[in-house]
Parts: structure tokens; sequence; C-alpha cells
């Protein structure tokens, strides 16, 4: 079936808030269900579902390229093209740190800003439904469902107090 989209704009946290608990109690999946604001509300401040996220994989993961890679880098340098210098080893640890480190770093913030890209789920090819009054004050609700169940959503949006109730194909 076709995915269809409706927004319901509330005037007050409350109702938007109980609007996210009669859709979800109408079988609603959380991922289904969405909270659009102008203002910065603590995550599950009106029970939403908050997705889990795993960014601190990425500067872990990141972290230990760049250390591989700086100590391939600075070995095999130095394997490469050996200098002995007054019978020193040809693999000197201490300027292979700074090196290995360096690119630790360097793996750990690229991989990082790699992760938040990935975990914001950018880019967005195809937006969602969203209304100007958003950043006035109001508070959306965006539900995205199958056609057939468009009726009972924007019916359990209407019951929860809603201002205004906009809907289209998703």
């Amino acid at each position: 079936m076709a995915r269809t989209q409706v927004l319901g704009l509330f005037h007050n946290e409350d109702s938007a808030a109980d609007a996210i608990s009669r859709l979800r109690n109408a079988g609603f999946p959380p991922r289904d269900v969405d909270v659009l604001t102008g203002t910065a509300y603590p995550e599950g401040t009106f029970g939403e579902h908050v997705d889990g996220h795993r960014l601190f994989i990425f500067p872990l993961v990141g972290a230990a390229c760049g250390l591989a890679v700086g100590l391939l880098l600075t070995a095999g340098t130095q394997i490469s093209y050996p200098l002995v210098t007054g019978g020193k080893p040809i693999l000197s640890i201490p300027p292979m740190a700074i090196v290995m480190y360096e690119g630790m770093m360097l793996g750990a913030i690229i991989f990082t800003v790699l992760g938040v890209i990935f975990e914001s789920r950018l880019p967005r090819f195809k937006s969602d439904m969203y209304d100007p009054r958003i950043t006035e004050g109001y508070i959306g609700v965006l539900v995205s469902s199958d056609s057939g169940r468009l009726s009972d959503a924007h019916k359990l949006l209407e019951q929860a107090g809603a201002a205004d109730i906009k809907s289209r194909p998703g």
C-alpha cells in the first residue's frame, strides 16, 4: 500500500504527548510517529520513541585505523629506506609514537564526522511534511502510515486537540 503522512499541529506539549500516546495505543509503530518542534526539548519529552545510536563506535574504529596507518607509514618508511646511524636500531619508537598518535587522532576525527553524518541519516533525498508554524511555537506530530490508516491517524490527532491537521501522500 502507498505510504501517507499526516501532520497534526498542537499549541502545547501536553496535547502533543496525548496525541502520541493515543497513536501508540491505537497500534501505530513508534518508528512511524515523529515530533517536529522549533524548540529544543529533551529526548522522550513527549513519550516518543527514542532511537539508540552507535556514534561511539565510529571514533574507536577511526582511531584504530589511524593508528594502523601511522604504524605502517613510519615502520614502512624506515624499513624501505634504512639509515643505520651509529649502530642505533632502524625502527625508532619515540618518533614513531608521535606520528602514530597524530594518525590516530586524525582517523578518529574523520570517522566521527562521517559517523555524525551517517547517524543523522544525511543526505535526506525525500523530505517529510513540514509547516512553517512549527518555528512559531507549534508542535508537530508527524505520522507516516499506510493510506488505509489515514482516517484513524486523522481522527486520533483531532481527538488529542490538534489545531490543524494536514495530510499528503508519502
